[in-house]
Formats: C-alpha cells, structure tokens, sequence
C-alpha cells in the first residue's frame, strides 16, 4: 500500500480536518525518508500555485524524489492563458449543452463552482467537472462559468485549502476522504496484506474476459500471496493512486474507459495488465497486419482495403481469391468478421464495413475445425487450449438475433502443444510487449497461421484453467508481484 502524504504551507490549513500523521509542510517532507521500497503519493495543498512559489516547488522536489504527486509539475504548468483558453474552448458540445440545459434557470450571468478531486456538489455538473478533472487534475479546482448567448468556461484557478469556506471545508474532506479513503486507516504493524491490487470489471458485461468462479479463484491466490484484491468499475477512476496495481478484467478497446484507466494507472506508477500500449496495438486488426509483415510472423495472405480505392474488388478477389474473409480492425469476439463467398457478396459487405471504417482487411479463408488459443504471460506461455467451432459455423462465435453459440474446447499442457504453434504464439507476443495475451493460431498441418493477439484475454474456471487449476492462477499473482517489485 502507497504512503499518503499531504503537504501544506501551514499547519492551521489542516485544522478543520480529521488529524493524520502524513501531513506535514515542505521542509518536513524534504526531511522525511521513506520506508525501502514503499511507494509514496503526495497530495499538494500548498499555497502558492504560481511559478517557483512553495506548491510549484513542492510537485517538482516530489517528482524528483520519484514520489507520485498531485497536481504535477505538469499540471502546473498547463495554468498559463494559452492552454486553459485552449482546453476551455475544447470542453465536448454535448457537454456545454448539457451545462446550459442544467443552468437554464439560474438568473444570474456567472456562476463559480469547486471541483475536488473531479467531483462537484452541483448534480448538474458532474460531467463538466469529470472532464476538466481530466485535463487538469488538481485537488481543488475553482471554475467560473459565464453566459452570454450560451453558458461557457470563463476562467479556471488553483483552488485553496485555506480559503474554503465552512460548508466547503466539509465537502472538501469528505470527498478527499472517498478519493484515498484509506489514509484515514492507522495501518498495522502486522498487516496483513502487503500489495493492493484493483481489479476491473464491468457487472453488466454480456462476455466478460472471466467468470466470477475464476475471479474468485483469483482473488485466493492473491490473498495467500498477501496480497488484497478489490474489484472496481469505471466509475473508480479517480481512485487508482490507492492500489499498487491493475488487472484489466474487462473487455478492452482503444476509445473506452478501460484504455483511459490503463494509461491513467500507467502514470500513477501501477503495475498494470493491460498496459495501454498492449491495448492499442492489440486492439486494431490492421496495426497486427503490419507489425507481424515486418516481424515475419507467420499470418494468413491478407490485403488492406481502402475506403477511397476503385479496384478493391478486383485485388481481393485476385489476390486471395474466395470465399475470402473480411475484418473490421477493432471487432471482438468474432463481431465485424465476415465470410464471403461471390463478388455480389463481398461488394456490398465492402459498402456496409466501408460506413465503419476508412480501411478493412481482407485475408485468405482457411478452415480448420478450431483454433488454438495459447496464453502467453512475459514471454512465456502458460496456459493452451483448442477453441471449436460453433455448430454449423465456421467461427468460435455464431452470433444470433436472439442468442450467441460456441463451441467446444479442449485444454491441454502447455508441452503437449506442437513446437511449431507454440513458437509462433510467442514470436507474436514478442513485438507487442511482455503483458498477458490469448494467442490465436491456426494450424494446417506443418502450417501455422497466427489471426490475432488479444490483449485480454478470457480466463475462465473450467476451460483456460483446466489443466493447471489453481497454479494458473498462482503465475498470475506472481507475475503481479514482480510487476509491482519492479515499479518500487
């Protein structure tokens, strides 16, 4: 668990909150010394936000003494006329018509407003303040708002701790409280867990990457490794700097929270899988095709196809001839993954995935009655399994109107898997990163044909884990610690 530290200019900025031995002013933090290896947050509340004034100085010395601090020297530096101006005309349409539909009764013709920790006390405005959080994350963020034709962002300052009012003051602490709710716990001399890790998932995902029986399972692997599990939602955004790290057990994809919340871990200095480039790289079919052409990875003959280019039919069917499939470069699940059979057939599949995306790849049809699916973890592969067809389909995944089939499956030792697959699962993996991936591989006798790397890949009780059990499980929180080692 990471030390929380607060830092003020003076010891009466504190006075109306609960009393906690982490604060102290800036000439005691720069005295004070940090357990070996314990990962350090600091909350700046000083005073002088300016250039060179005591809060500036202290983000800057705590960044170079390798402590995560908020607001950072960054962040800081973003309060210039320019960049607010800049960030301020940015704020999204739907937003601002959301802030004057929410402001149309209000009679006056400004409004200023606190931000802490990205939440506000007007219900009206949470969506307002979650973005300007986000482009700048301070403790308290004062913002005026003024309407002329329409409601805009006038101004945004630094806010003070010092010159809160009583009514502020309360929600002030309160939300800091729910941001790091755990400085307010006098930790034990014999505690229990010695890493916390968060765990994201989303309750009402239709195919989440684990069923809750390997979640558990998960969860006692971790505790017998002291180490403390919590599950957390998108909604917890703001509260990653408590956890040592996180584990991304949620479908991922570029433009979507679980992307945002990886890089936001990424910079708190979590050890966290999926790592954001992980997710980019992984999340788009087209960014494969290229990456395994110029690191010789073995992949079916594939075409990239674009929006604007007269002769694709002609290539496609000349090139891969058919049937032939059709990708879009971010489905999931076998979602925007098309077989087509005749030139009537892939022309207007083309128009229809053209309205989704400037470029589609197309690649070579090859059958087999499955696909090998092999996790790799750090390079090394860990679990394998053969994923079947559906029934009377040629995909793993036969989506319906009503209701989505699967196939089989079929787990097996990692050493039992044909030197050839496992070799080109890993040599896949390679150019990609060293987090956990689910490799798909097809094999045609002495032939293999790599189709994907998922990033987030499924692990469920009974199929991935067939084989290992609870040691799957087991590599996995190891491979958390060493993480998180590596990042202290």
């Amino acid at each position: 668990m990471a030390k929380l530290i607060i830092i003020v200019d003076k010891a009466q900025d504190w006075a109306p909150f609960h009393q906690y031995d982490g604060v102290m002013s800036l000439p005691a933090y720069l005295k004070w010394s940090a357990k070996q290896k314990q990962r350090v947050r600091v909350i700046n509340l000083c005073r002088q936000s300016h250039y060179l004034g005591s809060g500036y100085y202290c983000s800057l010395l705590a960044e170079a003494r390798g402590h995560h601090v908020m607001p950072s020297v960054r962040a800081f530096n973003k309060f210039n006329r320019h960049e607010i101006a800049d960030i301020a005309d940015e704020v999204p349409q739907a937003l601002l018509q959301q802030l004057n539909k929410a402001l149309t009764e209000e009679t006056t013709c400004q409004l200023t407003f606190n931000i802490y920790f990205g939440e506000t006390e007007h219900k009206a405005l949470k969506k307002v303040a979650s973005f300007l959080f986000e482009a700048f994350p301070v403790p308290i963020l004062r913002v005026e708002l003024q309407k002329k034709i329409t409601w805009q962002v006038k101004t945004l300052k630094i806010g003070s701790v010092n010159k809160l009012t009583e009514t502020e003051q309360s929600l002030f602490g309160n939300i800091l409280e729910k941001y790091s709710h755990k400085i307010w716990r006098l930790e034990p001399t014999n505690r229990k867990f010695k890493y916390d890790l968060a765990v994201l998932v989303d309750p009402k995902e239709k195919f989440p990457p684990c069923t809750p029986k390997s979640l558990e399972l998960f969860v006692r692997a971790a505790k017998k490794a002291a180490m403390d599990v919590e599950q957390i939602t998108a909604r917890d955004i703001h509260r990653l700097a408590e956890f040592d790290g996180l584990f991304i057990r949620e479908t991922t994809a570029v433009n979507h929270h679980t992307f945002y919340m990886a890089q936001k871990a990424e910079r708190e200095g979590l050890a966290v899988v999926d790592d954001p480039s992980s997710i980019l790289r992984c999340g788009n079919k087209v960014y494969l095709q290229t990456l395994f052409e110029q690191h010789k990875v073995p992949m079916p003959d594939g075409l990239m196809l674009f929006k604007q280019d007269e002769d694709n039919l002609e290539r496609a069917a000349d090139s891969l001839g058919l049937p032939l499939v059709l990708k879009i470069p971010d489905g999931s699940f076998s979602r925007g993954v098309i077989k087509v059979k005749t030139l009537t057939e892939l022309r207007s599949t083309l128009v229809t995935l053209f309205e989704q995306s400037a470029i589609i790849l197309a690649q070579r049809y090859t059958f087999t009655e499955y696909d090998w699916r092999i996790g790799v973890l750090n390079g090394q592969a860990i679990f394998a399994c053969k994923y079947f067809m559906a029934r009377n389909h040629w995909q793993i995944y036969k989506h319906g109107k009503a209701k989505t089939e699967s196939g089989g499956f079929s787990t097996c030792a990692v050493n039992e898997v044909p030197a050839h697959v496992l070799d080109a699962a890993i040599r896949a993996c390679a150019p990609i990163g060293d987090s956990l991936y689910g490799v798909d591989v097809k094999q045609d006798g002495d032939k293999v044909y790599v189709i994907e790397v998922n990033d987030n890949p499924n692990i469920d009780d009974g199929v991935e884990d067939l084989h290992l059990g609870n040691k799957l499980y087991d590599i996995l929180v190891e491979d958390f610690i060493r993480r998180i080692e590596l990042k202290r």
